[in-house]
């Protein structure tokens, strides 16, 4: 069997299934899978919406649910009532995830569907900063990407086999995940890393710079805008840089541009 239908076969083995759908590439091939292996009417979409979800993911998400004939549920979600999570330690993630899973499994079975799964993949249960995966084990989350093997690269041959537009999505991680560890989580640092992000992309557009990954990194005192190392120096070079991080609200002064690394706050 090919890796494709190792996953189309433990899929069909839940039976109907509710997808915490997040919009990126891994619970987007997820939520693929489940629709051909059990058909969209057996299929259910959850996508949580708060305050560390970046402006412009929903929309594209809605329009990939109902690309897939799936109904796609938005249920709001609070995960800054934890005190845990706006402590922002290095397990902020298991209170996130433990608020975002317990509204989905709520919601689902609401709905009639009994098993949630994620997009968790094999790479991320090797990554040692991952304390979200503890939660969804907590609930019984099922993880047919896990199940599978499938790693990052592995989502990505298959969705772009399967023709699905997020097969070269780059990573989208919470908000919440560009604030260094210890600084607390607040609506207000929440809101101007994405008001930044939201407007270097625009800089970088106009500029005919690719947009792939980017990341602004609250450090309490200073900012930090990483983009991919050949385009460090370019990105550093254009004048709007500076100006849409101080705009967004990040002090004048303490701001820097770097190459980007997935995870690079867990340094700290």
């Amino acid at each position: 069997m090919t890796a494709a239908e190792i996953l189309l076969d433990i899929v069909r083995g839940y039976g109907r299934l509710a997808v915490a759908y997040s919009g990126g590439a891994d619970s987007a091939l997820v939520l693929a899978a489940a629709a051909r292996a059990l058909g969209p009417g057996d299929v259910l979409a959850v996508t949580a919406v708060s305050e560390s979800l970046a402006s412009g993911e929903l929309d594209p998400a809605r329009a990939f649910a109902a690309s897939q004939g799936v109904e796609h549920l938005t249920p709001r979600t609070h995960e800054l009532r934890s005190a845990g999570y706006r402590a922002n330690g290095q397990d902020r993630c298991y209170f996130c995830k433990s608020e975002v899973l317990d509204t989905i499994v709520a919601l689902a079975a609401e709905h009639g569907f009994d098993r949630v799964a994620t997009g968790t993949n094999a790479d991320d249960a090797a990554d040692p900063f991952r304390p979200g995966i503890a939660a969804g084990r907590e609930r019984g989350i099922r993880t047919p990407l896990l199940e599978a093997g499938l790693t990052k690269a592995e989502v990505r041959e298959i969705s772009r086999a399967w023709s699905l537009p997020t097969w070269d999505k780059s990573a989208t991680p919470c908000l919440a995940s560009r604030i260094r560890h210890g600084i607390e989580v607040t609506p207000h640092r929440l809101a101007r890393v994405d008001r930044a992000e939201t407007a270097l992309r625009a800089v970088l557009a106009q500029a005919h710079i690719p947009v792939t990954d980017l990341r602004v990194r609250d450090l309490g005192t200073a900012a930090r805008v990483e983009v991919p190392a050949a385009d460090v120096q370019a990105v550093a070079a254009l004048a709007g840089v500076r100006e849409a991080v101080e705009a967004a609200g990040f002090a004048a002064g303490g701001f820097e541009v770097s190459a980007f690394r997935s995870g690079r706050l867990n340094d700290g």
